[in-house]
């Protein structure tokens, strides 16, 4: 399975004060998600809105980001990587923006809600 990782919306998924150090609720969330790609054997790539600064890297998942930092930049790449793929049907979009949800499943990916995902995330 490949899972697309809308980072901002699960991260976003819980008022734990991520949002005074963003930063630093993305490296948590890159953690995580190196965590469940070593358990699972999934291919993950989880995408932001804009390049992380300072970066993060990862050697057990792809860190990616829009190539233009917009409001619902990390939702437009996130389609056009289901479109570009040839298996769309074998990828898996986290998150709980309808309007992406929406675009994913119509691009012939399945969704997952980004809270139930970072529940599944908090058990490993």
């Amino acid at each position: 399975m490949r899972l697309l990782v809308d980072g901002m919306n699960v991260i976003g998924t819980r008022p734990d004060g991520w949002w005074r150090d963003r930063h630093g609720a993305m490296v948590r969330l890159v953690d995580s998600l190196e965590r469940l790609a070593a358990a699972s054997g999934d291919d993950i790539t989880v995408v932001f809105e804009r390049r992380p600064s300072p970066p993060i890297y990862s050697t057990a998942i792809e860190v990616a980001h829009a190539p233009r930092p917009r409001p619902n930049s990390a939702d437009d790449e996130i389609v056009r990587l289901v479109a570009a793929d040839p298996e769309p049907s074998r990828m898996r979009v986290v998150t709980s923006d309808r309007w992406l949800a929406d675009r994913a499943t119509e691009a012939g990916a399945s969704v997952e809600a980004a809270a139930a995902f970072r529940s599944r995330l908090d058990d490993i």
